[in-house]
């Protein structure tokens, strides 16, 4: 069984793992790291399962991290894509009213985001959404030059090299079980424990380090169970189906079209995203996934949902929102009442005109009281192992924009959490 030392141990390689493995040796050079990830591949779930978005951070909070990190993050994010070569598409967004009522809360949308900094915002007319979207219809809309598209895989893949080159060691196929405190130095050894936490996979492979790190996206929770922290915030997995336009539609849509969001649901609702491939996906829906990682309809795990529905925190949620539930539930099942959201905005799609397209499972952090966690978590935990370890816990949507900035934040972190 092979056995290694590392000073700090990065577990889970999506793109805010693997961005903050890459932050972490590009500072610290003197260091040995590892990247430790259950998968046979990179990037495999949330990350090379999202709608490859580059945000520009409109709708976050002001002051939240979110907003700043988006913000921060898109311009990283470009400058990367640049560098590497690594193509992505500026097509922009708009945000369309199609109801009166909406106005004012697309106008308090255009406000905010001029507040968190985005760049180029401005509120068109009917007649400028034509422009721009021939197809679309909408009474106004907030245009977002700045949002764009790229394939996320490709990015945490270059992630990965860059890692991987400063001499940063990758472990695939390496599900983390356990972590624990060495019992003592062997006898042979001078330098007593200096890596006294090993973290143990499924086939008892082992590694030592003297730090953990874990972006575990789905698996966050966890992760923190078994290094002896709070379970709490506990994950939940929303997943979203994808419709994807026929390709001999996919003319109707040039750059994103996204819905003025309802205040009370932060999942954004049903959007049109072109891809980097040039196919239109439309979605997603957000309905309760019985297994964290089950992108399709059926998948189950009796663990996995037993966790969630023995969660009081999903019930409270689940009852706040039975109406919006159902509906999403019977929109995932019925693709006319999907397409019917579509129309409103390009009454030219008709149910002949779209396939069932992919799905992602998004780790939603929920607290006890039922409330979806906005912002970032960070934690770690008191003893033996909880102080050497950090968990970052909740890195949600934007986190793939965003993930360069993440990545020099939680850099900070662990600089100061452990005195790197």
């Amino acid at each position: 069984c092979f056995h290694s030392r590392f000073h700090v141990a990065v577990v889970g390689a999506g793109i805010v793992g693997l961005a903050t493995a890459r932050e972490l040796i590009q500072r610290h050079p003197a260091l040995s790291f590892a990247v430790l990830e259950k998968e046979r591949e990179l990037a495999h779930h949330q990350s090379g399962h999202n709608s490859g978005v580059i945000h520009s951070g409109i709708y976050y909070t002001p002051g939240s991290l979110k907003a700043k990190l988006c913000v921060q993050g898109a311009a990283l994010c470009y400058q990367y894509c640049d560098q590497k070569g690594i193509p992505y598409k500026q097509c922009g967004k708009l945000i369309v009213a199609v109801e009166h009522d909406e106005i004012p809360r697309l106008k308090a949308l255009y406000e905010r985001g001029l507040q968190n900094n985005v760049p180029g915002l401005k509120l068109i007319g009917a007649k400028e959404i034509q422009a721009k979207e021939p197809f679309c219809r909408g009474l106004m809309a907030l245009d977002s030059p700045y949002t764009g598209i790229v394939d996320y895989k490709q990015v945490a893949q270059s992630y990965a090299e860059d890692f991987q080159e400063a001499g940063g060691t990758i472990f695939t196929d390496f599900e983390v079980t356990n972590m624990e405190m060495a019992k003592e130095s062997p006898p042979e050894s001078e330098d007593g424990l200096k890596y006294p936490v090993i973290v143990r996979n499924k086939k008892g492979e082992e590694i030592s380090c003297q730090h953990v790190l874990t972006c575990a996206g789905l698996y966050s929770d966890r992760l923190s169970e078994i290094s002896g922290c709070s379970p709490e915030p506990r994950v939940v997995p929303f997943r979203g189906d994808y419709l994807v336009l026929k390709p001999e539609k996919c003319y109707l849509v040039k750059g994103n079209i996204y819905p003025v969001p309802n205040p009370r649901f932060p999942f954004l609702g049903f959007h049109f995203t072109p891809r980097m491939d040039g196919s239109v996906w439309l979605g997603p829906n957000a309905v309760l996934a019985f297994k964290r990682e089950g992108y399709k309809l059926f998948d189950f795990s009796t663990g996995d949902f037993l966790d969630a529905v023995t969660y009081r925190g999903l019930w409270k949620l689940v009852l706040r929102n039975l109406s919006y539930g159902m509906g999403e539930m019977y929109r995932a099942c019925f693709l006319s009442a999907q397409v019917k959201q579509l129309q409103k905005f390009i009454p030219e799609v008709t149910v002949n005109d779209v396939l069932r397209g992919p799905s992602g499972v998004r780790a939603q952090a929920l607290d006890s009281n039922g409330n979806l966690v906005d912002d970032f978590v960070f934690d770690g935990g008191t003893g033996d192992i909880g102080s050497r370890v950090l968990h970052v816990r909740n890195a949600p949507s934007p986190a793939a924009t965003s993930s360069l900035a993440i990545a020099k934040m939680i850099a900070d972190e662990v600089k100061q959490r452990f005195q790197l």
